[in-house]
């Protein structure tokens, strides 16, 4: 073997390794962003978000705790707004795939709820794309059956 090739074959496996421990904080961040999900816990969902977030949730009118935000503090209270104005022992989500590759994190799954104002359900299948740097979410795209929760927040 040459040279350079022991060199090549250093610095791909210094790649991988970088890549690999990229990969388990991530993955960490984000089992730990769900956790926090889970037990509605705002104050540990703003110490993951950074402090600038780039957030998409389609912008929807019609549903109250859909709107634009940008801070770790804004990215939080979307659960505590969620809860609000859904009734909670009826929400529902499941995780069906979880793929992370390096500081990317995508989540595929099925949601469910029930909106408190009208007593209508809306459920739908979703997908979550996460990117953590650093230790903290800076991106948080959510797409989701926003035609069956709009429906459901309206009269």
């Amino acid at each position: 073997m040459s040279v350079q090739s022991t060199a090549n074959t250093a610095r791909a496996g210094a790649t991988a390794t970088t890549t690999s421990s990229v990969a388990a904080v991530t993955r960490a961040v984000v089992q730990e962003f769900l956790a926090a999900r889970v037990a509605g816990d705002t104050e540990r969902l703003t110490g993951l978000f950074a402090r600038e977030v780039d957030w998409l949730l389609a912008e929807n009118p019609a549903v109250p705790w859909i709107r634009p935000r940008s801070t770790a503090a804004e990215c939080a209270a979307q659960l505590t707004e969620l809860m609000e104005h859904t009734v909670p022992d009826k929400a529902r989500a499941s995780v069906d795939t979880f793929l992370v590759d390096g500081s990317e994190a995508v989540l595929m799954g099925h949601l469910s709820g029930v909106v408190r104002a009208t007593g209508k359900s809306f459920e739908g299948p979703f997908a979550l794309h996460l990117t953590v740097e650093g230790g903290r979410i800076t991106r948080h795209h959510l797409y989701e059956n926003s035609m069956s929760i709009a429906e459901a927040c309206t009269p």
